[in-house]
């Protein structure tokens, strides 16, 4: 992909960021990413969970050529900056999570996290140090490639069951902030009291909230905590799934009204017809 093109849109994710609050939606094929860009968002996220359900996998079961891949085709389906959700990196050791996180830039995101769940239920988080370190070489890793590219730094905490999700939550994403991450994200962070406190923690860096199922908020009241961005996860695919089986469960008894809200036909070759 052109040079120019990428660092412009780099720019453009980067300077989301710097004020308001945006929604970041997350497509899991190229049909997705372009009905969203087609929608008017203005930048766009990968989803480990959206991704691997369309592999017929579990989320986190995808290895990283699979990942790296569908980065790139994501970026390429649209004009929008894309985040990657890189999960932990796809290696635990250094070296590895350096060398994936070089390879990831290369797909033309403008952006990826790094998460500290290691898929253990032994052990569900990185120990800190470590989990630090782990941060601190991925943000080497992006200024050694030369790219304008956002690291966002995840505690998995709320996710994991932690005994003080919210205490360690704030402990991690200050020193994940301290070791160059360009954005925080604590998933699982629901409650208004919560976000605006994961909210001060870090400021004035951005934050990020997930809502991955029907709230009883919206995007205006998490801008007046001061969330600076907005993605729902495998939310979306979610959506389309839950849509899909009950369709599908309807026909297997033989009935038909789970097509009733369909999309059309022609509503659907309308919106990828420039494609």
């Amino acid at each position: 992909m052109n040079a120019g093109l990428l660092a412009a849109r780099r720019a453009a994710f980067r300077k989301l960021h710097e004020s308001g609050c945006f929604l970041i939606p997350n497509p899991w094929d190229a049909g997705s990413a372009r009905a969203l860009e087609q929608l008017g968002f203005k930048a766009l996220a990968t989803t480990s969970s959206g991704f691997a359900w369309s592999r017929a996998r579990p989320d986190h079961a995808l290895d990283v050529q699979e990942v790296l891949a569908h980065c790139r085709q994501i970026v390429e389906a649209t004009g929008l900056p894309v985040n990657a959700d890189f999960e932990d990196g796809h290696a635990r050791d250094l070296e590895g999570l350096t060398k994936n996180v070089r390879r990831c830039i290369e797909t033309g995101v403008a952006g990826l996290s790094i998460e500290d769940s290691t898929g253990d239920p032994g052990q569900p988080l990185y120990d800190f140090d470590e989990a630090v370190a782990r941060m601190r070489a991925a943000r080497e890793a992006i200024d050694a490639s030369g790219e304008d590219v956002m690291l966002v730094g995840r505690a998995e905490c709320f996710l994991v069951g932690h005994s003080d999700p919210l205490g360690e939550s704030i402990k991690r994403l200050r020193a994940y902030a301290a070791a160059g991450a360009d954005c925080l994200y604590a998933p699982g962070a629901g409650r208004p009291e919560d976000i605006r406190a994961v909210v001060e923690a870090v400021a004035p860096k951005p934050v990020n909230v997930l809502v991955g199922r029907a709230a009883p908020y919206a995007v205006a009241d998490l801008a007046k905590l001061g969330v600076r961005r907005v993605s729902v996860g495998g939310a979306l695919a979610g959506a389309a799934w839950g849509g899909f089986l009950r369709a599908a469960r309807g026909l297997a008894e033989g009935r038909f009204e789970g097509f009733a809200g369909n999309a059309s036909h022609g509503e659907l070759n309308a919106l990828f017809g420039d494609a």
